[in-house]
């Protein structure tokens, strides 16, 4: 039985030899020491050993056992020592290689001309509100004064989701809700996306957007617009830019006017981006239709008011210089680095 345990050891020791990784010596581990391995099948066989045997045969497997499980924890040392080197190799990171550039994000353009009109005119007293674009024909349209058949639909010929609800082709619906739902005096700003059955090119888009500003209370004129605008341009584009007014023609104010803006670029000296008339169209302005006033609950005769609207993406342009609108959502990185605080 000696002999036996001795051969056991010996194999074993020589068999560790060869394992060259963590599988192969838990294998070996199992196959002689495990509760079915060789040595344990002698301890569990001293049923048939002589009862004077029997201390002796425990001592030579105990022996035998604690020599192997020895072995194999040295062997598992070396092993894991082994293993840990080749992962690392394979692991290995080249410190001397260019990182990637992971340079921060910034605001968009359109989010920046926002903030910044934002800021312009609840400075001046204007409260910022919002309303949906899905919207019905009474509010976009009706309250507009532009009845159906009125020929200026046609100019803003837009997305119906049926006879009664379109795609909101201004923010000016925003507006007669506020007139409808509150009383005098009301001074407010409504922003946010518009459609309008537009191709799109340098200039016009299907979808974009615009903000428009409403003040209604008693003696208000057109001093108080022009004042306003001009506020607005100089805050925006800096000193030396002011507004001139043309005629023009709204259903939904009397009078009307179209809204111009000196040349940002040139001061108003003449260049290539005004044409060389120093003076920029923006925005279309009035005081607002007594009969939309009438229409919205409000006494024309006690309350005037006035309206302004105008395309955040043509401000955007003129302030960055940019000559075409597309440039805004085509999501180049190269075009929207030149933001980057």
């Amino acid at each position: 039985m000696r002999e036996k345990v001795l051969e056991i050891t010996n194999r074993t020791l020589e068999e560790l030899k060869t394992c060259q990784d963590s599988q192969a010596l838990e294998q070996l581990r199992v196959r002689v020491l495990g509760k079915k391995g060789e040595l344990t099948s002698i301890l569990r066989g001293m049923g048939q050993v002589e009862p004077e045997m029997r201390p002796k045969v425990g001592q030579w497997v105990n022996e035998a056992r604690e020599t192997i499980e020895n072995a194999i924890s040295e062997s598992q040392k070396e092993i894991a020592k082994r293993e840990k080197e080749k992962r690392l190799q394979a692991e290995a990171i080249d410190v001397t290689l260019p990182v990637n550039d992971r340079s921060a994000g910034s605001l968009h353009p359109m989010t920046l001309v926002l903030e910044e009109l934002f800021d312009i005119f609840t400075g001046m007293g204007f409260e910022a509100v919002e309303g949906p674009e899905v919207e019905f024909d009474h509010y976009n349209f009706e309250l507009m004064n532009i009845p159906k058949n009125h020929p200026a639909r046609d100019a803003q010929d837009t997305f119906y989701i049926d006879d009664n609800i379109v795609l909101r082709t201004h923010t000016s619906p925003v507006q007669a809700r506020i007139m409808t739902t509150r009383k005098p005096p009301i001074r407010i700003v409504s922003f946010g996306r518009v459609y309008r059955a537009d191709e799109a090119d340098a200039t016009h888009s299907p979808v974009f957007h615009q903000l428009e500003g409403l003040v209604i209370d008693e003696n208000i004129s057109m001093g108080d617009l022009k004042g306003t605008l001009d506020t607005f341009a100089r805050r925006l584009y800096g000193d030396g830019v002011t507004t001139r007014f043309r005629p023009s023609f709204f259903p939904f104010t009397e009078p009307s006017a179209e809204v111009d803006l000196t040349c940002a670029a040139c001061r108003g000296k003449g260049c290539r981006i005004c044409k060389d008339t120093g003076w920029i169209e923006v925005l279309g302005s009035g005081m607002v239709n007594p009969k939309v006033l009438e229409m919205c609950g409000i006494d024309s005769k006690k309350y005037s008011g006035f309206a302004f609207g105008m395309g955040v993406e043509r401000l955007a342009n003129l302030k960055y210089n940019v000559p075409d609108m597309r440039y805004l959502y085509e999501n180049d990185i190269r075009f929207l680095k030149h933001f980057r605080g």
